[in-house]
């Protein structure tokens, strides 16, 4: 078997005629994003048995319009990290942007927002909820 220089032994894919059929309908159905889509074309093409193409990361790069390290990627991940972590986002540890309140302070703010608004006003505005806080010493 001759394996190019983009493809090291420890990231030549060899995938089993189940996979190919679960990637194949991926592709067919068209339900998931177009970057899943791509994600599983790479992944088919790459496929060095003798069902698949056994393309390089160039070949597969120029025939999907693609660059060659997301072929190096999408291979690599399959190969440490399975099927599951090529075709699903990883969920991010922390949030963006830390969160301002707690679930106490969350709650008293939705009661506050739930009650009757202010006189003279016909409903609770941002702004209106902010004053309101601040004067009930409910942030830090």
């Amino acid at each position: 078997m001759e394996l190019h220089l983009q493809t090291p032994p420890t990231t030549a894919i060899i995938a089993a005629l189940i996979l190919r059929r679960v990637l194949n309908e991926l592709i067919r159905k068209g339900k998931c994003s177009a970057s899943v889509q791509l994600r599983a074309r790479i992944l088919l093409h790459a496929d060095t048995s003798k069902h698949g193409s056994g393309w390089n990361d160039t070949q597969i790069s120029e025939a999907l319009a693609t660059y060659p390290v997301r072929c190096l990627r999408v291979r690599r991940s399959y190969v440490t990290q399975g099927l599951d972590a090529v075709l699903t986002r990883k969920k991010r540890a922390t949030p963006p942007t830390p969160p301002i309140f707690d679930g106490v302070k969350e709650a008293k703010l939705i009661a506050l927002a739930c009650s009757k608004p202010p006189q003279g006003c016909a409903r609770w505005t941002l702004r209106l909820l902010e004053d309101k806080l601040v004067e009930l010493d409910i942030p830090d």
